[in-house]
């Protein structure tokens, strides 16, 4: 012990202190959560057994039982479209106003922060925000759609069948884009001007010049984005229960949502806690490309 205080005071062991105090809160806060969750799943879990520690162990009948269940796969299907649409929607509007906030024109610092105010603000608010652009009978969409000459009659977003799930995506990437800018911009910035100028002088187009350079040069923040998009796509929760609910009949209903409502609606822990852990299969695959992505950003 002794030992261990001098090189605390020497300031040889300070570092350890620094990764030893964060790894443990983590552990506490994080680890024993998700161990919890994962242990949940292989057990028969009810009101009555779940305050209890000692649970019968099931093994894969709760997996088993939600692939029986014929929602299953839909939900999936729809937590597919939805992680794939948000995430490109979120990048491509995202990579195009990096690109023409690249330009650095007067006054395009301020209005960059404004595109700001969409990801700072709680889901909840973002939620109720959209649910009035998105309403069926007063809503903004609809009559810049029908003024545009788009559409001829009202579209119900949230409640028909066929779009409620899009109106959460639509919802979702406005939420996304400014973060998705930001990284993109970050990324942009750290390009050399000298290839673009030496590009330029061999004669070089635009799109030469943005195939050749900036693509391959964005790759690793490209992947970090996709990979961060990803998680954060995943863990979307406040958007569907502030617009659609899941409904109507499961067409907007995606895992995330569908997990708690297993949980805290009809009191199926062990369901919920099933497709929790799927789930965090899908974030560990997103974590890797992330790491991957940003390993050599690290090593310089």
């Amino acid at each position: 012990m002794k030992r261990i205080f001098s090189s605390l005071r020497d300031g040889r062991g300070f570092d350890v202190v620094l990764v030893a105090l964060p790894l443990c809160f983590l552990l506490l806060m994080a680890g024993l959560p998700l161990l919890y969750n994962v242990v949940m799943s292989f057990q028969e879990v009810d009101m009555f057994s779940l305050g209890t520690i000692s649970r019968p162990f099931v093994g894969l009948r709760n997996y088993r039982a939600l692939f029986s269940q014929p929602e299953t796969l839909p939900i999936l299907y729809n937590t597919l479209i939805f992680v794939a649409g948000s995430i490109a929607g979120q990048f491509l509007i995202g990579f195009g106003l990096a690109l023409f906030f690249w330009i650095n024109f007067p006054g395009a610092s301020w209005l960059r922060g404004l595109f700001l105010v969409s990801w700072v603000m709680p889901g909840l608010v973002v939620g109720a925000i959209w649910n009035w652009i998105l309403s069926g009978d007063f809503g903004v969409l609809n009559f810049i759609l029908k003024e545009g000459g788009l559409i001829s009659g009202n579209i119900f977003w949230r409640s028909d069948p066929h779009y409620s799930l899009y109106a959460v995506m639509i919802a979702n990437i406005w939420l996304g884009t400014a973060f998705n800018m930001i990284l993109l911009s970050v990324g942009l910035s750290a390009i050399p001007s000298d290839l673009y100028e030496a590009a330029e002088l061999d004669g070089a187009n635009v799109w030469q010049r943005f195939w050749t350079i900036t693509l391959p040069m964005m790759r690793s923040s490209i992947g970090a984005i996709v990979a961060l998009g990803l998680i954060f796509t995943l863990q979307q929760f406040d958007l569907f229960a502030a617009i659609t609910s899941g409904g109507p009949n499961n067409s907007s209903n995606v895992t995330q949502y569908w997990a708690w409502d297993l949980s805290f609606r009809q009191y199926d822990f062990a369901k919920g806690a099933a497709i929790s852990v799927i789930m965090i299969g899908f974030v560990m695959l997103a974590s890797i490309v992330y790491v991957r992505s940003t390993r050599h950003e690290v090593r310089g």
